[in-house]
């Protein structure tokens, strides 16, 4: 039976690229380890339906609580995988997991609101739809003025051709997502957190020094 770690973080900040750096680690050390990421995009009724809400494609608004349900239903429709997984690997590596609905969705309500849909949310996802809690997850941290370069890197998404989706393209959702991420880590929903900072002097760190810490963190907790 093997673990669970979460990479989290905004948009942009290397998210798969250290998952997959992980993968490749752990497999090279003799630990079997596999990269699941979310949403799944064209695998899940949800994730459909993400698609075309990333894209900018609905023609009905869609609130928070509305989103949020969709992000944790792409998850549950996906959770005998996860579980499956969970049992054949060492260590299952989330490429986002329910950190991120509560984050992104957190900063669509006014402040006052935020912290009871994050918790919402978590009972959702953790409760009723019985996904497994990460025995890590690690916040990925990097300046937005960066984060936003690193986007534009990215290759073409299977869900829209823009170089900004919905929530890539809001400046202000991006650093309420930030500090939203801050909250989750400080109150160890979820936890345990590690913070690790993906950027350096204006620069995003080698991969390689990234997964070296998230490695050194695994190691504590086995």
């Amino acid at each position: 039976m093997g673990i669970i770690v979460a990479i989290e973080g905004a948009d942009g900040v290397g998210k798969n690229t250290a998952a997959n750096g992980l993968r490749e680690a752990l497999n090279a050390a003799g630990r079997r380890a596999e990269v699941i990421g979310f949403p799944r995009y064209g695998e899940t009724v949800a994730g459909v339906t993400i698609g075309r809400y990333m894209a900018g494609d609905m023609s009905v608004p869609v609130t928070p609580h509305a989103a949020a349900t969709l992000y944790a239903l792409d998850r549950f429709e996906w959770r005998g995988a996860i579980l499956d997984a969970v049992a054949a690997n060492d260590v299952v590596i989330f490429d986002r997991y329910v950190a991120s609905n509560m984050a992104y969705q957190g900063a669509r309500v006014p402040p006052e609101e935020s912290r009871a849909l994050m918790e919402w949310i978590l009972a959702l996802e953790t409760g009723q739809f019985a996904l497994p809690r990460p025995a890590l997850s690690i916040y990925l941290d990097t300046p937005w003025d960066l984060a936003k370069a690193m986007i534009l890197q990215k290759a073409e998404r299977s869900y829209t051709a823009k170089s900004y989706d919905e929530y890539e393209a809001d400046v202000a959702l991006q650093q309420r997502v930030r500090g939203n991420y801050e909250a989750i880590v400080a109150a160890d929903l979820l936890g345990p957190w590690q913070i690790i900072r993906a950027s350096e002097d204006g620069a995003m760190r080698p991969r390689d020094a990234i997964v070296g810490e998230i490695i050194a963190h695994i190691g504590a907790i086995r």
